[in-house]
């Protein structure tokens, strides 16, 4: 995502230039929080604050620890520049970062006064839980279309967020109970900036849509939301492992990430040895740790669970995801053409040599030379596209649910150096997020006017729990917005989620 890497650090320099500051004395640029004073930047549309704690510092013996309060400051915050990127090692082409100190949000509203308290919307990123960061989704669209408040949080990643030790309380959760604290920093702070704390939603795509669920399972996170957007994030979601036919879940239980948390070759015998070791040193295992923990005190049931069990907070609830969600990985897995005659081949690596036979012959390959495209197709429709429906079939028993699919085919492309794929990328993992949020992409005139419906369909979601269609699922693509058939079009039926 380099390039809405790019394009989110220009805009966020360019926040000063692209509109004429206001003047005036009163015009919303100083804001009084719970903790202290912050000055952000107004333009003559939209305010934006940046860089505000909702928590300490989470270093030296806070490292591994839930989230502790954030020190009141004297005077007034510099607030005109976003928050940092949490520690990571990059994905898919964003740079890395030794940044552990990142527990900081940005708001972005109207300018103006409101007349009456605005809806709040609460994102949080993806990134497989080891990667993104808040600072890279512009929220301007979304704040000034929608006469809404839009909160950008930050979590902590991989090894820092998900880590698990025995004995150490809190182990594998701790990235959970971040969003968690941001959430009741909203809660303390919504009105100062012009918000609506009885009306808040929290939405976010692929990790964020996990951490989504995640909070809907959480005990803790009762009344501090009222309701939900997952994006291309389903609670039980799982993709093919090793060996073939096995599966890899997003939860898992404590002690096993404890137990992974011990045979790490790290050179400590306990966890103030691992406190004090650098972020350098910490890095080369950040990838290990991308799944919370379920069994703590921010997530004591595993969400899928939750989900069957309707153990969850029954808010309003909007489930989607994109067309060919598959096509992104298996670009990334596979960058070279695999020749149709070594399909089958695949698919057993993939599922086991018991469901090649019945998969293939449920996806035969379609002429073209590549199998890539039958691959992401079987991908997208077992791991993804019938777990949303399963999701949304799961949620709707208890709480109102309304579904979506974006389908357009030609959107751009926001991940650098991916290889050319059959039939192009089309609806790929993370396609809509150009179009709810600036990120310098160009879209076309039916682009942009999927993008101001969609926008303005997650807004009157967050205003009123009803996104604006009666569909099951509405499919959103430029210039074909219809109701669609989503399990027969991905074999919900043969994956046994009908």
């Amino acid at each position: 995502m380099r390039k809405a890497l790019t394009a989110a650090i220009a805009a966020a320099l360019a926040f000063t230039i692209s509109e004429a500051p206001a003047q005036a004395e009163g015009d919303g640029r100083i804001v009084m929080t719970d903790k202290g004073a912050v000055s952000g930047t107004v333009t003559s549309t939209y305010r934006t604050f940046g860089n505000i704690p909702f928590a300490a510092a989470p270093v030296g013996g806070n490292r591994w620890r839930d989230p502790q309060p954030a020190a009141r400051w004297q005077g007034v915050r510099d607030a005109t520049k976003p928050s940092p990127m949490c520690a990571q090692d990059g994905l898919l082409g964003e740079p890395a970062s030794e940044t552990e100190d990142c527990l900081y949000l940005n708001v972005t509203t109207p300018a103006g006064n409101a007349k009456k308290p605005r809806p709040v919307m609460v994102w949080i990123h993806g990134g497989g839980f080891a990667g993104g960061a808040a600072y890279m989704y512009d929220a301007r669209w979304l704040a000034t279309k929608n006469d809404a408040v839009v909160v950008t949080i930050n979590y902590r990643l991989g090894v820092f967020g998900f880590f698990g030790y025995p004995g150490l309380p809190g182990s594998g959760a701790f990235g959970i109970a971040d969003q968690q604290a941001a959430l009741k920093w909203v809660q303390r702070n919504a009105r100062a900036f012009g918000g609506d704390a009885r009306n808040v939603t929290i939405f976010g795509e692929s990790a964020g849509g996990l951490s989504v669920c995640a909070q809907l399972a959480s005990p803790g996170a009762a009344g501090l939301f009222h309701k939900a957007i997952i994006q291309s994030g389903p609670c039980a979601i799982t993709s093919p492992s090793q060996p073939p036919g096995t599966s890899v879940k997003a939860w898992k239980p404590r002690a096993e990430v404890e137990q992974l948390g011990a045979q790490q070759p790290l050179g400590c015998a306990d966890i103030t040895c691992l406190r004090a070791l650098p972020v350098a040193k910490l890095l080369p295992v950040h990838g290990v740790f991308v799944s919370p923990a379920f069994g703590t005190r921010v997530l004591p049931i595993d969400p899928v669970v939750a989900q069957r069990t309707g153990l969850m907070h029954r808010v309003p609830t909007l489930v989607g995801s994109t067309h060919d969600e598959a096509t992104l990985f298996i670009g990334l897995l596979q960058r070279a053409p695999v020749p149709e005659a070594a399909y089958r081949v695949a698919v057993a690596g993939m599922y086991g040599e018991s469901d090649a036979d019945r998969i293939v012959a449920r996806y035969p390959v379609n002429g073209n030379g590549d199998a890539r495209d039958e691959l992401a197709r079987i991908l997208t429709d077992g791991s993804w596209a019938c777990a949303s429906h399963d999701t949304r079939q799961q949620l709707g028993r208890v709480t109102r649910v309304s579904g979506y699919e974006f389908a357009d085919p030609n959107v751009p492309l926001i991940f650098p150096d991916m290889p050319e794929f059959p039939g192009g990328y089309r609806a790929y993992h993370a396609s809509e997020l150009p179009l709810l949020f600036d990120m310098g992409e160009q879209l076309s005139p039916r682009q942009r006017e999927l993008s101001d419906y969609m926008i303005a369909a997650w807004g009157r979601f967050a205003r009123t729990g009803d996104p604006g269609w009666r569909a099951e699922v509405q499919s959103l693509a430029a210039g074909d917005i219809r109701p669609t058939e989503f399990v027969k079009d991905h074999n919900c039926a043969f994956w046994g989620q009908s």
